[in-house]
């Protein structure tokens, strides 16, 4: 509550003014004062907390939906703590991954590159192969 608006209500209570006078004032206050941005846009973007994953489809005729939400901190924990893998292990995960269907190489992920991912992850949307389905990940 701002001053002015506390200097009406308390001359209202000490009976100085009449309701409708201290309605008069407060709505002459409001007309004064510039309004405030409150779109989106006007507000500086936070540092991101979250990774989301949402789907939405359709799969024989249900409607499906899927919303993952990971916490960043949880990925960076995870980003640094394949330092301390040793490469033997290292390889016969990206050998077990391989195998199955997931071309990723877990020597290749660096810290430094998961925070330039985050920082550039505002907002994407994959296809994927169904014609009925939509997939969306972005950090918020």
């Amino acid at each position: 509550m701002n001053e002015q608006r506390k200097d009406i209500l308390d001359m209202l209570a000490a009976g100085k003014i009449t309701v409708d006078e201290a309605e008069q004032l407060i709505a002459a206050l409001e007309r004064d004062q510039p309004p405030v941005a409150t779109l989106p846009e006007a507000r500086p973007k936070g540092k991101p907390k979250y990774l989301r994953v949402l789907v939405d489809t359709l799969e024989g005729g249900e409607p499906g939906r899927v919303n993952v939400r990971v916490p960043l901190q949880l990925l960076r924990a995870g980003v640094k703590l394949v330092a301390l893998i040793p490469p033997q292990a290292l390889q016969h995960a990206n050998a077990e991954m391989h195998k199955s269907g997931v071309p990723f190489d877990l020597t290749q992920l660096k810290p430094e590159q998961l925070e330039a991912l985050i920082e550039h992850l505002d907002e994407m949307t994959v296809d994927v192969d169904q014609p009925d389905a939509k997939v969306r990940v972005f950090c918020e």
